[in-house]
């Protein structure tokens, strides 16, 4: 279908969570659920920065419904806390997993003594995932949710091995890659799970394209005179990071959208498509997968077993 990322379906009585909604591709993917009529769950570690992204969305969509739950995905025990709430919700339709540090380091660690990169933006992710689908009680199996991962297109410029998980490469910019890498093989490996299982789950990977501060628009404490902007060589390139947030949204309502598809620009910037996944993570040896997925269990203290799978 043609899709228009400036005209959302309408999705009013939806719920949808996004992690790391304070700033940037985040804060935009709320804000622009909310436009359509959405309930958004602002998950951020800081219940500060939580009300000042509340209060932007509703100067730009007023009466806008939100709501806020702080967790820190560089701590395993915040991240089970985090999803003891996300669980509670009435309703969840979908949850963006847009969040994690954008320090890109091979040195630094999370509060469980995990690589910083992959410990949040992977393996934090795998425990959320994990302790959400653990929750759905007796009678829930046929509702219906979306778990939309953030990916990157380095992932398909420069392949890295995922055999050894724990392992970090010694670069900062390999360390996320390695991270957004590790990150795809689950998502795709989720889908074939969910899809065993004969469960109405969705796991969908997409890439943002260049997102650059420089040509985002300004919001009251989001992005404006007092917040600096990040440097970024490829600002001429870029897009801003609303139109870096259209994949992620896509892959949240549209409502053809399904498990195991990758959605995002057909390049580095402009409207999300449907892309082909990468052949190095979506179609992985069953050995390989089933290690990796071990592994990322082993190191976020969980187990993801799924009925049928």
């Amino acid at each position: 279908m043609t899709w228009n990322p400036t005209h959302l379906p309408d999705l009013r009585g939806r719920v949808y969570a996004v992690t790391g909604a304070t700033g940037g591709i985040g804060y935009f993917a709320a804000e622009q659920l909310a436009s359509a009529g959405a309930e958004v769950v602002l998950a951020s570690r800081s219940p500060t920065k939580i009300e000042v992204a509340e209060a932007a969305i509703r100067g730009q969509v007023p009466g806008a419904v939100t709501r806020a739950v702080d967790f820190d995905l560089t701590s395993l025990e915040s991240v089970a806390e985090g999803a003891e709430r996300l669980a509670a919700l009435p309703r969840l339709d979908g949850i963006f997993l847009n969040g994690g540090p954008m320090q890109f380091t091979s040195r630094a660690t999370t509060a469980d003594g995990l690589p910083l990169l992959t410990g949040a933006h992977t393996v934090a992710n795998v425990a959320l995932v994990a302790r959400l689908l653990a929750a759905r009680g007796p009678g829930e199996d046929d509702r219906s949710l979306r778990v939309i991962h953030a990916s990157t297109g380095y992932v398909q410029r420069f392949p890295m091995k995922v055999t050894e998980p724990r392992t970090t490469p010694r670069t900062g910019i390999a360390a996320y890659v390695k991270a957004k890498t590790l990150t795809e093989v689950f998502a795709f490996e989720l889908d074939r799970r969910v899809r065993a299982a004969g469960l109405p789950i969705a796991s969908i990977v997409t890439r943002p394209g260049i997102g650059a501060d420089a040509k985002t628009p300004h919001r009251p404490g989001i992005r404006d005179s007092a917040v600096g902007n990040q440097r970024n060589p490829l600002t001429p390139w870029a897009q801003g990071k609303d139109a870096a947030a259209w994949a992620g949204v896509r892959a949240l309502v549209d409502p053809e959208a399904a498990g195991g598809e990758f959605y995002g620009p057909e390049k580095s910037v402009g409207p999300p498509i449907r892309l082909t996944p990468s052949r190095h993570t979506s179609a992985l040896g069953e050995g390989v997968t089933a290690g990796v997925w071990t592994a990322l269990e082993d190191l976020a203290g969980v187990r993801l077993s799924l009925p049928g799978a």
